[in-house]
């Protein structure tokens, strides 16, 4: 007799229950990733855990599912915090794909939504609330929010939310959590803020740690172009006309996110943008074009470096440097993701060497100047020339001309055309 499913899943290794993996499986899930493997067994046992692993490794069903499980044993509610509105959304979303089946309930509590549908989410005792800690510190303070019941805590991206200034506030709320709970913290990166925080608020955890701080997916490829400010446009627009799948460009600025957003509509290509200025209908709307494909190119501030997951992402544009170093490595982890091959381009000026190095000292590798780019950093003639990045594929050439009346193509290769939808 065949083995079922089940009996061959890799999941079924892991300890989960059979109504849990058949959900697993069912959605498609049969091959845990690195960190799923190594927290999935620990988190079911009631242990601590503090995980440190790169952007797009399945953090999410690696705390998700032993959430579930427990909750469903042992009743009481789970906390999960996240950085951003975007990312509250997505964790959200992976977890009900398994725990709507087991009827467990769930609730997102994250600014620019109204608060009373949230105090009408949070009258309906949900099993798992996920919240930015900012609108959570609003609802402890309006008392429409009460945490006696949780006996999980997930700080999820708390790299990010230290980053972000929200350390007095997570002390605030996990003083309201009872001690009595298990705790799971997971990051890309591992500050001694993080460190603290474990060594305050967690017990014996157990440190799963599935690669170092700055590194990357060896099936991301990467390359640098140096070109002077004004040149930045006509580069980003034979970028565009290169490459024919779907692109995520990062801005340094909201205003600056806009007007490169615009840019690229003139050029022919349908384009959204997403960041702080835009409503939380709008991003909404703008990522889900983008994942539906009515957007090839997404414009986004690094309130999107850890808040998309969409798959098949072609390239990824770095069309200004990061604020933070530490960033870098989660916008280009926004391609490369489920076992895909990605693509990363950085566009520097030369000015911008100490930047650059800065990255480098994130990465532990240097980034290859590409060979098409017209320029070299300034202070960069020590640079070593490009090396073949061994399964990547190759750089396009900036050189080739755009063919006369040829016209930018769209996801799937169809036509794009100018102006809004």
């Amino acid at each position: 007799m065949p083995p079922t499913i089940t009996e061959s899943s890799a999941f079924a290794c892991l300890g989960l229950s059979s109504k849990v993996l058949k959900t697993v499986e069912s959605n498609g899930f049969t091959v845990p990733t690195p960190i799923q493997e190594r927290a999935i067994p620990v988190a079911l046992r009631g242990q601590d855990v503090l995980g440190i692993a790169q952007t797009g490794t399945g953090k999410t069903l690696a705390f998700g599912l032993p959430i579930i499980e427990r909750l469903m044993a042992k009743g009481g509610q789970a906390l999960i915090m996240v950085p951003t509105r975007e990312l509250a959304l997505q964790v959200e979303e992976t977890i009900q794909k398994i725990g709507r089946v087991h009827g467990m309930r769930t609730a997102v509590l994250i600014g620019g939504a109204p608060m009373g549908r949230q105090i009408a989410q949070i009258r309906a005792r949900p099993h798992i609330i996920v919240a930015t800690p900012g609108r959570i510190k609003d609802h402890l303070y309006q008392k429409t929010l009460i945490l006696n019941q949780v006996n999980v805590v997930v700080l999820d991206e708390a790299d990010r939310m230290l980053d972000m200034g929200f350390a007095p506030v997570i002390k605030e709320i996990l003083s309201n959590v009872p001690k009595a709970r298990q705790t799971m913290l997971f990051s890309a990166t591992m500050p001694g803020e993080i460190v603290a925080i474990a060594n305050s608020y967690m017990v014996d955890p157990e440190r799963i740690e599935i690669a170092r701080a700055g590194t990357l997916t060896e099936l991301v490829s990467q390359e640098l172009y140096v070109v002077n400010q004004e040149d930045k446009g006509s580069l980003l627009e034979k970028l565009l006309y290169d490459y024919k799948g779907t692109i995520l460009v990062f801005a340094r600025t909201r205003h600056g996110a806009r007007k490169i957003a615009r840019s690229v509509r003139l050029m022919g290509h349908e384009a959204a943008e997403l960041h702080a200025d835009r409503t939380l209908a709008q991003r909404r709307a703008a990522l889900d074009g983008f994942k539906r494909g009515d957007y090839r190119v997404l414009v986004a501030t690094d309130i999107a470096a850890r808040g998309i997951d969409v798959k098949q992402i072609e390239v990824v544009i770095n069309y200004d440097l990061p604020d933070n170093p530490d960033d870098y490595v989660h916008r280009i982890g926004r391609t490369g993701r489920a076992g895909e091959t990605g693509h990363a381009i950085t566009i520097a000026t030369p000015d911008q060497s100490k930047d650059v190095r800065d990255i480098e000292r994130v990465l532990r590798v240097p980034l290859q100047l590409s060979p098409k780019s017209p320029l070299q950093l300034a202070s960069a003639s020590h640079r070593p020339a490009p090396r073949p990045n061994a399964g990547a594929r190759h750089a396009r050439s900036m050189s080739a001309a755009r063919p006369s009346g040829g016209r930018p193509q769209g996801p799937r290769g169809r036509a794009t055309h100018s102006g809004r939808r």
